[in-house]
């Protein structure tokens, strides 16, 4: 399919237009049933079309539809932060800011730290991701495609390897390499935030070891440094947990959201500790679109629906059909690899054999998987590891097709 209007340097994985979706179901304009396991890229934990979320903005859609917070209030915008105060899982009053994309809250949290310390280097990590606006990109731990061709990035901004039971790089190695970072390339009282995700989500659906988060928080606190926490794509219950930093034992000091945090409606949040959130100049921080009252009547619902029990039993049960899974794909496929991540977050690894690289195995499958009635999306450095991201909410029933469709798709691959 042509995208004749559309710009060639977006990548599109899939060549076919969807019409409609329900839950875990979509189907395209030629009216065929597909199984969606990319859920908009983890925007969609709560499926297409949940019926609490859309009779919420339906009725706000009659009431008000946009004000721009900056210059005259919205009661939304107000419940939103509320809400966040009590669905975030720290022991500090959240202070916070609407945005609109993940990108933007990344932006925002980098003035933020910069601000409040008066430094301007950044530590990243390996593989990282964290948008594709100027500054954010450049914390992106992966050249190409997002800085190919671009020259020099705003910064300045450091990488350290991502040490986790999913790669081979260990807490001691990382921290090994930051004790490096400081006494070569840049010292610590130059440095004003170290941003991470705990579970990547562009690398390969990875947990970040939970020593080494330990060391971080406490070489932040030692050093004043702002620790950044990128959940955009982990948190609202990816994880069965509302947050992912909670697998880790640790708080952050900014916390970055967005993706479903309105179930499919733009908006994401920087939000942490009311003495960095408010270090700007009245006006420092803002956005026309930020907050748009029909994205914030969703996320209200969002956070409503996603109470403990919810998000572990969803949790639970998604876990429990992709370890079933990939067990029996290890057995039957050479080129079926580790699993990764935690809880609902899960990705394979495809690696190498004799007849084709892990990338290409995994390349062939997207297509396979497709014409079987599955869609899937691909993550890695490599691009050779499968990420599953159904919505939480998938039925059993859904879930085992989906699952039985990919089977299918493999078979047709094994030689």
């Amino acid at each position: 399919m042509d995208f004749p209007h559309v710009s060639g340097s977006l990548g599109i994985v899939h060549p076919l237009c969807i019409e409609r979706g329900r839950n875990a179901e979509v189907w395209d304009e030629q009216g065929r049933h597909y199984i969606d396991f990319i859920g908009g890229i983890g925007v969609l934990n709560l499926g297409h079309g949940h019926p609490a979320v859309v009779e919420a903005v339906k009725a706000q859609v009659e009431t008000l539809m946009h004000s721009a917070f900056n210059a005259l209030p919205h009661r939304g915008y107000l419940e939103v932060a509320e809400a966040l105060d009590r669905f975030v899982p720290v022991d500090y009053p959240l202070s916070c800011m609407l945005t609109n994309s993940g990108a933007e809250a990344t932006e925002n949290a980098l003035k933020i730290a910069r601000g409040a310390t008066g430094r301007q280097a950044v530590i990243a990590f390996d593989d990282g991701f964290h948008g594709r606006t100027l500054a954010a990109l450049n914390l992106n731990g992966k050249v190409k495609p997002y800085k190919h061709r671009l020259g020099a990035l705003p910064g300045p901004v450091f990488h350290l390897p991502f040490p986790s039971r999913d790669s081979s790089v260990s807490a001691d190695e990382a921290m090994a390499a930051l004790t490096r970072l400081f006494e070569v390339e840049v010292p610590s009282d130059e440095v004003a935030a170290i941003i991470v995700e705990p579970v990547q989500g562009e690398g390969g659906f990875r947990l970040l070891d939970a020593g080494f988060a330990a060391r971080l928080r406490s070489l932040c606190d030692e050093h004043g440094i702002v620790l950044i926490l990128d959940e955009i794509q982990s948190g609202f219950g990816r994880t069965g947990e509302r947050f992912a930093f909670s697998h880790l034992g640790i708080e952050p000091d900014l916390l970055l959201m967005g993706k479903s945090m309105a179930a499919g409606l733009p908006l994401a949040a920087v939000a942490g500790r009311a003495s960095l959130m408010d270090g700007l100049p009245r006006g420092g921080l803002g956005g026309t679109y930020s907050g748009n009252a029909v994205a914030c009547a969703a996320a209200r619902t969002v956070m409503d629906l996603m109470d403990e029990a919810r998000l572990r039993q969803w949790g639970e049960a998604f876990e429990a059909a992709i370890v079933t899974a990939h067990g029996d794909w290890r057995e039957r496929f050479p080129m079926v690899g580790a699993m990764t991540g935690i809880g609902a977050m899960r990705g394979i690894v495809f690696e190498d054999t004799e007849h084709a690289t892990g990338a290409e195995h995994l390349a062939a499958l997207l297509t396979a998987a497709r014409e079987a009635g599955v869609l899937l999306m691909p993550s890695g450095r490599q691009r050779n590891v499968l990420r599953l991201l159904a919505p939480l909410t998938i039925e059993s029933e859904a879930m085992d097709e989906g699952l039985l469709r990919i089977t299918r798709a493999l078979e047709t691959l094994a030689p």
